[in-house]
């Protein structure tokens, strides 16, 4: 199995979570457009502020301010739990039920033994060496933890390594292979007929 076929395979599931994470950058920026054009919910939430200041507008300004802030971070924190998840259930799903992610149909390969526990190991290292610890620190980064969002973004990279790089080996066992104890082997592509002319 040429190992050109893993590294394209990658690829193309990567791809669709690249797609997946553009729809969800959509739908966060209108969900905090949405926060800062709702007239009426910010008079509500200005008027509440002001008379909970005891009338004193500039923290009746800075407590809206901060309401704001804290949904808009929320928003985008809710974005990259959910890109996590929908990455987990779509290579849960894919190795369940076809034993193959989209990009490994495509380019021939099949994960074995298929089990539903073997696709859920292997999904969730898949998912944390490719988007969970990278939105982790995204998360930590929003939320102004700096330091923590650096360290989870170094760790991000390690285990990215640690997954992709044994591809290249002669067992050419990711380390998602190795933790559920799968393997990926390719299958016969069936041939296109060729015109007889």
């Amino acid at each position: 199995m040429p190992k050109s076929r893993r590294v394209i395979a990658w690829f193309i599931d990567f791809a669709l979570v690249v797609a997946a994470a553009a729809l969800l950058a959509v739908f966060t920026f209108q969900r905090i457009s949405g926060l800062l054009t709702d007239v009426p919910e910010l008079a509500a939430g200005g008027s509440w502020q002001f008379l909970t200041s005891q009338g004193d507008v500039t923290v009746a300004a800075q407590g809206l301010g901060e309401s704001l802030w804290r949904k808009a971070v929320g928003y985008v924190q809710q974005a990259f739990v959910l890109l996590a998840v929908v990455t987990f259930l779509y290579q849960w799903a894919c190795l369940s039920f076809a034993g193959r992610t989209l990009g490994k149909a495509l380019t021939g390969l099949r994960v074995t033994p298929r089990t539903p526990r073997r696709a859920a190991l292997r999904a969730a290292v898949t998912t944390s060496a490719d988007v969970a610890l990278y939105a982790v620190a995204c998360c930590l980064l929003v939320e102004g933890l700096f330091f923590l969002s650096v360290v989870c973004w170094a760790a991000a990279v390690a285990l990215f390594l640690l997954n992709a790089l044994p591809v290249v080996t002669p067992s050419r066992r990711s380390l998602a292979d190795r933790v559920a104890g799968t393997s990926v082997a390719g299958v016969t592509l069936p041939r296109l007929a060729r015109p007889s002319w």
